[in-house]
């Protein structure tokens, strides 16, 4: 497993839900703490307000299932897939995903500080008005993918991976372009200005002398 943000290790869990099947299951305003789910089919699931906290979850199967304003604080997700997830305002500070699948995730809103990512092959995911400040998007893979009005601030982004990423809104002020990939992403004025700035160049208006 890929160390968590800071070297801090996974909590203990104290109880198992193993094999279960929860396809299309309604677990709003459910609470868990401490679990460890395992092999859990969890696709098509609706979570309306359920809260999670320093839980792990181990080849669970999150595809197309729907999570709204729910907290996962601090969790950790290992070789877990999240075909067609959608997360909207939820709460995952502190969590850490390790080897997952994605493709077509989809996260509206919602805290996401200090998550860790690395390597995380987002390529098509759209991430919309998301903080992710201090997040771990090292060598993260976001060719194609959005992430619009995202509060990036802080977050490590060496050898990530935006080709043709749609970043427009989002906080740059933290990027380094000599240490990411940038080919045809697409970005505002603004952050273009920020973006040469850090190339060293010296940005005029063209009717200044």
């Amino acid at each position: 497993m890929a160390d968590r943000k800071h070297g801090i290790p996974a909590p203990p869990t104290e109880t198992t839900v193993r094999s279960a099947d929860w396809d299309g299951r309604d677990l709003t305003g459910e609470t868990y703490r401490r679990v460890l789910f395992v092999d859990v089919d969890m696709t098509e699931l609706i979570d309306r307000g359920s809260a999670f906290e320093e839980c792990t979850f181990r080849n669970v199967r999150f595809n197309v299932s729907e999570h709204e304003d729910a907290l996962f604080l601090n969790c950790t997700f290992s070789r877990c897939s999240f075909f067609d997830a959608t997360f909207k305002g939820c709460k995952l500070t502190g969590s850490m995903f390790d080897g997952c699948s994605y493709g077509l995730f989809k996260v509206d809103g919602g805290d996401w500080s200090f998550v860790g990512l690395p390597g995380a092959d987002l390529r098509g995911s759209a991430l919309h008005g998301v903080r992710l400040r201090e997040a771990d998007l090292t060598g993260a893979r976001l060719e194609g993918a959005e992430v619009r009005r995202c509060d990036l601030s802080g977050a490590w982004l060496h050898s990530a991976d935006l080709t043709g990423c749609d970043l427009r809104g989002s906080d740059l002020g933290g990027l380094d372009p000599h240490t990411v990939k940038l080919n045809k992403a697409v970005i505002d004025p603004y952050q273009a200005t920020i973006i040469a700035t850090a190339l060293g160049l010296e940005v005029r208006d063209q009717s200044a002398v």
